[in-house]
């Protein structure tokens, strides 16, 4: 089962770090079935309840995953390599449109917010036990969900998207629990999932977001939560439209106990509007980034839900970093009331870009993916050899196992470091390197 590899230790402890020790050194390979509880157990000469205990650890690190009768496996992907640790290198001379960056041109300059920000801190210093969400931030943050038709909720900062959707998830669910999540979807989330001990459903996605028949396989198949892109979806620029988000909930209404998450990091950079899944169920979250509009070392995201998720979140946020820095809260704040961004002209870049791109392929034959955000997604045939072609000739892009469970090959070309001008060469390249074959190969 294990090869020659020989798993040791009596303690909880041990046995985990000699599975550990083993993934890190290569001995065992993803994919490794591990032996049964009671069997390595009894080779150990230790209580089951001790193995059981290890392989728990090991599942809540990201090391392996358990699959009910078909027992624990060495994850693919361990949660020490992320899925952005794929990503090739890009020689010199080469135009990179792999990375999912926003353009620099369109970010807002943050001396100034910054500068307000210490300004007001000098005359009022944060201090131990007040409240985690500077109160204005708090209003400014509930207007805009107000605005946008979202459910009533409290608020609450995290350091970015992702660091709110762990919050969220840890809120609710424990290790074995599954969660369906978009395929493809963003590979920080394909990550943290596992990561968390988590198991992985994955849902098929079209341009107007999750499909409702997978969705409804993936409650089906016992998911205790699900994952939803809004606007901007990354890698394919899905968007859930009114009627897709109607179906949802609709689906959504007979399993109240399943926990909806929804990722509005489109918010600032798009101009389709918000339809949002926000309380159908009995626990949810939505969660508002401000690294695409703002910059993506701007740290820091709202979001609202329920009151017994937000105040899990405000509650465990306390036992940890206390809270994310008023200082940023306050640039965030002097941001959305200086009209630093105009959003309508961002989104109009953006969408000139991609819109441009993706008819300029499909002009060439080749069925291209992008209805918001930065990203187009091109289905392929091989994504290797696609991959190649583009680099020789003077292109790089991501190949999209980085971001896919069961979904079918393809590569992600992000346009925000595109100008308009380089669309038809781009387009003739990509034509070249799917030679056509692509046409007839969907995402979904």
């Amino acid at each position: 089962m294990l090869g020659d590899y020989r798993i040791t230790g009596r303690r909880t402890a041990d046995i985990a770090a000699s599975v550990e020790a083993g993934v890190a050194s290569g001995a065992l390979a993803p994919g490794s079935l591990l032996p049964p509880m009671r069997e390595l157990a009894g080779h150990l000469g230790v209580n089951p309840n001790t193995v059981a205990a290890a392989y728990r650890t090991l599942r809540e690190r990201g090391v392996i995953e358990t699959d009910g009768r078909r027992g624990s496996r060495v994850r693919a992907r361990p949660s020490s390599t992320p899925r952005d640790a794929l990503r090739m290198a890009v020689p010199a001379g080469v135009r990179d449109i792999a990375q999912g960056n926003p353009d620099v041109a369109l970010l807002p300059a943050l001396d100034g917010a910054l500068a307000a920000a210490a300004r007001r801190y000098a005359q009022s210093p944060t201090l131990y036990g007040e409240d985690p969400v500077a109160p204005d931030l708090a209003s400014l943050a509930r207007g805009g969900f107000d605005a946008d038709g979202v459910a009533p909720g409290p608020v609450a900062v995290t350091s970015g998207a992702l660091d709110g959707m762990e919050r969220v998830l840890v809120a609710h669910l424990r290790p074995g629990d599954a969660v369906a999540v978009e395929d493809p979807g963003w590979g920080g989330v394909l990550d943290l999932v596992p990561a968390l001990g988590l198991r992985v459903l994955p849902v098929a996605v079209d341009e107007d977001g999750p499909r409702t028949d997978a969705v409804a396989r993936a409650l089906a198949a016992g998911a205790r939560a699900l994952v939803v892109t809004s606007r901007a979806q990354n890698p394919t620029g899905a968007a859930v439209s009114a009627e897709r988000v109607g179906e949802l909930r609709a689906l959504l209404a007979d399993h109240r106990q399943v926990l909806v998450i929804e990722d509005d990091h489109g918010h600032g950079i798009v101009d389709l509007p918000l339809h949002s899944l926000g309380g159908v169920t009995g626990h949810w979250a939505l969660i508002r980034s401000t690294a695409k509009a703002y910059g993506p070392d701007l740290r820091l995201a709202v979001l609202t839900g329920d009151a017994v998720t937000l105040d899990r979140v405000r509650g465990r946020q306390r036992l940890g970093p206390g809270w994310v820095s008023r200082l940023l809260q306050y640039a965030v704040v002097d941001l959305w009331t200086s009209g630093a961004v105009d959003p309508v002209a961002v989104a109009r870049s953006y969408a000139e870009r991609r819109d441009g791109l993706v008819e300029a392929l499909r002009e060439r034959g080749v069925r291209a993916y992008g209805r918001s955000g930065l990203n187009v997604w091109v289905p392929v045939a091989d994504e290797t050899v696609v991959v190649a072609r583009l680099l020789a000739a003077g292109w790089a892009v991501s190949a999209g196992a980085i971001f896919r469970v069961e979904a079918g090959p393809g590569v992600r070309l992000t346009v925000s470091q595109l100008t308009v001008e380089e669309v038809p060469a781009l387009a003739d390249a990509v034509a070249a390197a799917v030679r056509s074959g692509v046409a007839g190969v969907r995402y979904d």
